[in-house]
């Protein structure tokens, strides 16, 4: 990782899903780096545990983080949190919308409709949501402007056995990432999208015992650690707005993504 800077730049951050995982790893990385950082989800008291692991590096963590709780599924609570970080910062100069939801691996007929909704809400209508206040508040603050990274997936590229409601909803990140990416140009809004293929986690434990293949057949897969993911998020994040990362992709090396099997 790059060395941490002698002193804060201030600049304002909001992260989705920073109460653990790829979220809680980014929000750290940020606040080592000098931003300020807003940690959000469900959980209050992850969020809260996620700022005191950070640690503080510059001895003012009580300014510098602040944990808001949020359902970004819910319109009027993202509106609410929003409304808070310009209240408390005064602007907003990146927006990680990383919250996602799995849903069990199973064949179409076999997901209930309450499944589907729950993925949709969190993963598209949430990414959406949050990505439309946080345009409200860049087109509006001065100087004007901000980046956006969406959370997408290797999912967003081919999908695994099973997995129709993850996959429907990463693909359509897609398609957000790109139709935001040219409606923010005319006020210097930058929105790209990581895809992350197996980090390693709890929730991905099952990859390296042995996970379902398309053919069929139930093999081991490589992962990577997340300081790896932390890096390429932050090549994005540290960019000028005259630079944009519309798409990366940063994945376990062999992992079975590329060719076919």
């Amino acid at each position: 990782m790059s060395p941490m800077p002698s002193a804060p730049h201030n600049r304002v951050a909001l992260v989705t899903g920073a109460g653990s995982g790829i979220g809680q790893g980014c929000a750290a990385a940020l606040l080592r780096d000098g931003w300020r950082v807003v940690y959000t989800g469900r959980r209050a008291e992850a969020l809260q545990a996620a700022i005191a692991q950070a640690g503080d590096p510059f001895g003012d963590i009580a300014q510098r983080a602040l944990a808001l709780p949020c359902d970004v599924g819910d319109e009027a609570q993202v509106a609410a949190l929003f409304d808070t970080v310009a209240a408390r910062f005064g602007r907003l100069d990146l927006l990680f919308n990383n919250a996602g939801v799995f849903t069990p691996g199973t064949t179409p007929d076999q997901l209930d409709a309450a499944a589907w909704r729950r993925a949709v809400d969190t993963n598209l209508n949430g990414a959406f949501f949050c990505l439309a206040q946080a345009f409200r508040l860049m087109r509006a603050q001065s100087p004007q402007g901000g980046r956006i990274i969406n959370n997408g997936s290797i999912s967003a590229h081919a999908p695994r056995p099973g997995s129709i409601a993850y996959t429907a909803t990463k693909h359509a990140i897609t398609g957000l990432t790109k139709a935001a990416a040219l409606d923010g140009r005319p006020f210097d809004i930058a929105v790209g999208q990581i895809d992350i293929g197996n980090v390693a986690s709890e929730m991905t434990e099952r990859m390296a015992a042995g996970i379902l293949q398309a053919d069929g057949s139930v093999r081991p897969e490589a992962r990577m650690g997340l300081a790896s993911v932390v890096d390429a998020f932050m090549t994005m994040a540290r960019l000028p707005l005259d630079a944009n990362v519309l798409f990366m992709t940063v994945m376990a090396t062999k992992m079975p993504f590329v060719g076919r099997g």
